[in-house]
Formats: structure tokens, sequence, C-alpha cells
């Protein structure tokens, strides 16, 4: 029994669409869903915004020299109005989440507000990817203008691996 010229035509056919399907799909599938790489990002009511670190050593420890030029960057970036920032009412909640290589090493986050003049978002957290949300009102300050920074440390070893900075912009 032979099969004809047709019918293998359309066999191969098949073959090659289904063949090209599954590379296509490959393909697709390995650009979308990735998480942004060392991004963190800050939730605002309903809205968030994300930021790459300003300071990063690849995953490795920022020395003392790299904190002190990370945190003189950092001013002149504010001074500069290019820190990522969010506008903020009172009656929002705020919230930050990491990348689980964040998460996995340790993390916590502030801002330069609240009744003490620092307020923390997330102390000492480890393994959870978000930091729950708190009333924005006790963590603002009264300039118009809070810095949230996020930052990856290992609590036990003191050891920094990366600040992110944010700014909330207060609305009321």
């Amino acid at each position: 029994m032979s099969l004809s010229t047709r019918a293998i035509a359309g066999i191969g056919a098949v073959v090659l669409i289904g063949a090209g399907t599954v590379a296509g799909s490959i393909a697709y599938a390995n650009s979308e869903g990735k998480p942004s790489e060392h991004k963190v990002t800050l939730t605002v009511g309903t809205s968030s915004v994300e930021s790459a670190p300003s300071c990063y050593n690849g995953g490795q420890p920022l020395d003392q020299a790299m904190l002190a030029k990370c945190r003189t960057e950092a001013k002149d970036a504010r001074d500069n109005n290019k820190i990522v920032s969010s506008d903020v009412e009172s009656s929002d909640r705020v919230g930050v989440g990491v990348p689980p290589e964040i998460a996995d090493k340790g993390w916590f986050a502030f801002t330069d507000g609240g009744a003490q003049g620092e307020a923390v978002i997330a102390q000492d957290v480890r393994g959870s990817t978000y930091s729950g949300s708190v009333p924005a009102s006790t963590i603002l300050n009264g300039s118009g203008t809070t810095t949230v920074t996020v930052v990856a440390a290992d609590q036990k070893s003191n050891e920094v691996y990366g600040i992110w900075y944010f700014d909330l912009k207060q609305k009321n």
C-alpha cells in the first residue's frame, strides 16, 4: 500500500506548520512573563511604578565606598527630580514588591516620614515578595515629598546588596 503524492504533501505541510507553531510559541513564551530583572515595585492605592536599583553590584555585597557613592548619587537624582515617583493621598495604602531573588536574600523598606522621621513599610522580610500595605498617612512627612527606600540586605551578616528609591508626592 503506497501513499499518494498528495497525501504525503499534506502530511508534510501539517508537520511543517506544527513545527513552526511550536517554535513560535516557545519563542513567544520565552519573551513573555519574565519578571523585570532586579526591579522593585511601589504600589500606591490602585497604581504602581517600578524602579531599577540605584545601587547594585551584580548580586554581590556593596562595600562602604559604593554605599557612600550611592547616597551621593541618590541625593543628586532627587535634587534633579530623577527618582521614580508616584502621587499619593493620605487615604491611600502603600506597599512594596520585590523580585524573588531579592526576597530570598532578605529586604526591608522605610520612608523619611512618619511621626519619628522614619516609618517602616517592611522590616527584615525574607522569602516574601510583598510587604503588605500600610496607610500612607502613617509614612508621609510634612514636606510634600516623602522618599521610600528599599534595601536588599542580609540582616544576619549586615551585607547590603542593593538600594532602590521612590518619591511619594503628596496630593492632599
